[in-house]
């Protein structure tokens, strides 16, 4: 699964200051809401409730929350990186600065759940995280997400050629 296939370079929030996960749940909210149209308290909803099922920190700082979307018809994802990094009740209890949260139409959750450990091994990269950290700008990011795409590319095409 290619980042750049989920992700936009509008959705894309570089520098983003919250005091809290409730916070950061809500303006991921709004952002999608914005993109497609969604409901934005309902979006809230749908990620407090994937929450209580458990937490969506990865580890190292990451977390990967995610909500289903009454419409649409495809997966959007929504990147921020915090200014400061924020209690997220992390397995790790590392305090959270960047996050990638998705939002998947009802219709599509069965067929993209086995995409999720690919996505959340690929988040947790610590040259990928590094990076993330260091950007300056969402045109940056949205530039290391490019070439992290290509790179998984050029690595599948080297296998298959094999």
């Amino acid at each position: 699964m290619k980042f750049t296939h989920l992700l936009n370079p509008d959705n894309i929030r570089q520098g983003v200051m919250a005091s809290s996960k409730k916070r950061i749940l809500e303006i991921l909210s709004e952002i999608v809401g914005a993109e497609t149209g969604e409901d934005t308290q309902i979006c809230f909803e749908h990620l407090c409730e994937r929450e209580k099922v458990g937490c969506t920190a990865l580890g190292g700082g990451i977390a990967l929350p995610r909500a289903k979307l009454s419409q649409g018809e495809k997966p959007i994802a929504v990147f921020l990186q915090l200014t400061t990094p924020i209690d997220y009740k992390a397995p790790d209890n590392r305090e959270v600065d960047l996050l990638l949260a998705l939002f998947i139409p009802i219709g599509l959750c069965q067929q993209f759940a086995p995409c999720l450990p690919e996505i959340a091994k690929k988040l947790t990269n610590k040259t990928l995280t590094k990076q993330l950290r260091a950007a300056k700008s969402k045109e940056e990011i949205w530039d290391i997400f490019c070439k992290l795409d290509q790179h998984s590319e050029d690595e599948s095409v080297a296998v298959s050629a094999s």
